[in-house]
């Protein structure tokens, strides 16, 4: 188990739905309806369970904002950190219309943002109950507030990467010869919980040819000798904030193109993570890496993004990628992860999750990342 170093009231600060406000208000909303998922807990720390009944949190540009919720679900609420926020609670019951209350509430508005992971069900219903309101995504007003981590969200991250990092210690012990991935698998699963994550969003393991699939998750499989294998594992901690990272493992001696070209990797991950700091592009981390393995002639095999944001979600903003030309800033986190993937033989990622401080990038994993022979 990791220990929090954080205060977990600092995650989810009273400040934050006014801060939200007002950058609605800039933006030229009249209000942000945000619905359960990662938008409602950024703003309130409410984990609301995502039900066909309403539950949505109104920021309103200018007045009190309100969070309405289904009468069975008042009590979790109020038992949530929103509780701590001077929040108005309005329960609505089984025959009340929750769309036409927020609309009347709220009055009439231009433009109204929708939580990225609203469901269409609602959206549709909060067209119909507010016929003059262009709908457009909450998130092109949240993104700013949530791609820059305050010092306890980091402190969250941290935590995270050291909880993950645990478990990496103990795949050696896991992967044997004989053993399938799904085997493998449900150990690693079963670590993720016992180093606390609250948890698990993803086990991947990927033997031989199918370490060459970047998502290829788990299999029937059966690991062989002199194998490479690709874990990329992470769960959710109770803070809300995720984990993320990738090793390379080899079941006994492994293959010598396999060698060479996983040197190739670290050299573009240790690249792209040393180019960190605050002014840079997200899209010249991408190129840090992509260079080293592109001049090796690994070009073609490097198919995916270096990297993506992290916090409540695995992947948010900001994307490491070619065509992103927005400049690092104190408090971003992203994973920086090259792979190299040779279809119908083996693959290689290299992942850690990158803090960028106020003048260099900083990891947050901190396992080896050589080749680990096991």
């Amino acid at each position: 188990m990791t220990s929090t170093s954080f205060d977990t009231a600092e995650l989810y600060p009273t400040t934050r739905v006014a801060a939200v406000a007002e950058a609605a208000g800039r933006a030229g909303l009249g209000a942000l309806l945000l619905t359960p998922g990662p938008d409602l807990r950024y703003v309130t720390g409410y984990e609301a369970m995502p039900l066909e009944r309403l539950t949505c949190l109104a920021v309103p540009a200018s007045g009190e904002p309100f969070l309405v919720v289904p009468r069975l679900e008042l009590s979790a609420a109020e038992h949530s950190p929103a509780s701590r926020l001077g929040l108005e609670f309005v329960p609505w019951d089984e025959t009340d219309d929750p769309y036409a209350l927020v609309a009347r509430r709220i009055g009439p508005v231009g433009r109204v943002g929708l939580a990225d992971r609203m469901w269409a069900l609602q959206s549709l219903r909060f067209r119909d109950a507010m016929p003059g309101a262009e709908q457009v995504l909450a998130g092109s007003v949240l993104r700013e507030l949530r791609m820059r981590k305050s010092p306890a969200e980091a402190a969250a991250l941290a935590e995270a990467g050291a909880a993950i990092d645990t478990v990496h210690g103990l795949v050696p012990g896991l992967l044997k010869a004989g053993r399938t991935e799904r085997e493998v698998g449900k150990d690693i699963a079963e670590a993720i919980i016992e180093a606390g994550h609250a948890r698990v969003d993803f086990v991947i393991v990927g033997s031989g040819p199918n370490g060459a699939s970047p998502h290829h998750e788990l299999s029937d499989r059966v690991i062989q000798p002199g194998e490479p294998v690709v874990v990329d594992i992470g769960g959710t901690m109770p803070s809300g904030y995720c984990s993320d990272s990738t090793r390379v493992y080899c079941v006994g001696e492994p293959p010598a193109e396999f060698t060479a070209y996983y040197e190739v990797l670290r050299q573009a991950q240790e690249a792209a993570c040393a180019h960190v700091r605050p002014g840079v592009t997200c899209e010249s981390v991408d190129a840090a890496a992509r260079e080293v393995i592109t001049e090796a002639g690994f070009g073609a095999e490097f198919i995916h993004r270096t990297g993506h944001g992290i916090g409540l979600e695995t992947h948010e903003e900001p994307y490491i990628v070619s065509g992103n030309t927005e400049p690092m800033r104190p408090g971003y986190a992203f994973s920086v992860e090259p792979g190299i993937y040779l279809a119908g033989r083996h693959g290689a990622r290299i992942e850690d999750i990158v803090i960028c401080g106020e003048t260099a990038g900083e990891r947050l994993n901190h396992t080896s990342r050589e080749l680990i022979v096991v």
